[in-house]
């Protein structure tokens, strides 16, 4: 059974940092692309970042570009999303998300993943 947890959310203030961590099981972690996505109140889930371990392919939303550096451990089955600079608009339920897709690369696209953790909430204060 493939299973994703989430850890690592919370509340920080502006200019602070977070990491959040994914725990997958389940699965054969190189055959799968991670996603990181977010949904804020009112607003549709968006992808924020991805990565597939067995090709090294990462993608960062504009929003996070430069902010955001997603990490994963193909030995551990972990992946890491590691959120600096963090804004109030960054405010979010956070998710990762496990897909196989075509077998290369990643999308930012929901459609893309078939497996989904918990989520967790990162508030960023003002």
């Amino acid at each position: 059974e493939v299973q994703l947890v989430e850890s690592g959310g919370g509340l920080v203030q502006a200019g602070g940092s977070l990491r959040l961590s994914c725990a997958a099981s389940g699965f054969t972690f190189d055959d799968y692309a991670i996603g990181w996505f977010r949904q804020a109140p009112g607003k549709e889930r968006e992808g924020v970042s991805c990565a597939r371990s067995s090709d090294g392919s990462t993608y960062y939303a504009d929003s996070v570009k430069g902010r955001f550096t997603i990490s994963t451990d193909s030995v551990k089955n972990m992946v890491y999303l590691y959120m600096n600079s963090l804004k109030p608009e960054d405010t979010a339920v956070y998710y990762c998300a496990a897909g196989q897709g075509s077998g290369y690369g990643c999308t930012h696209r929901v459609s893309g993943y078939d497996h989904w953790a918990q989520g967790t909430q990162v508030t960023v204060s003002s």
